[in-house]
C-alpha cells in the first residue's frame, strides 16, 4: 500500500504525524504515516521518532499547501 504513496514531509514524532494527517484528512486527502529509518531502533520496536507523512501522488501539491511545505 505504501508504494502507492509519496512522501510530503517528515515530522518529529507520532503525535505531530497524527496532527498532520488529521489536517490532511479534514481536507479530504488520504494519508498515512510511518516511522523513518532515522528513528528505527530508537524505541526498541515501539512506534516513535521521526514520522514520514505519505499521500497519493495526485494530492501532493495540495498536501504541501495544507502543511505549509515548500516543493
Amino acid at each position: 500500500m505504501a508504494d502507492e504513496f509519496v512522501s510530503v514531509t517528515v515530522v518529529e514524532n507520532v503525535m505531530a504525524g497524527e496532527m498532520a494527517c488529521s489536517a490532511l484528512r479534514a481536507d479530504g486527502i488520504e494519508c498515512m504515516q510511518r516511522q523513518t529509518n532515522v528513528g528505527a531502533g530508537a524505541m526498541d520496536g515501539l512506534r516513535g521518532g521521526p514520522q514520514e507523512i505519505l499521500v497519493r501522488p495526485g494530492d501532493l501539491s495540495r498536501a504541501r499547501e495544507i502543511l505549509g511545505e515548500s516543493s
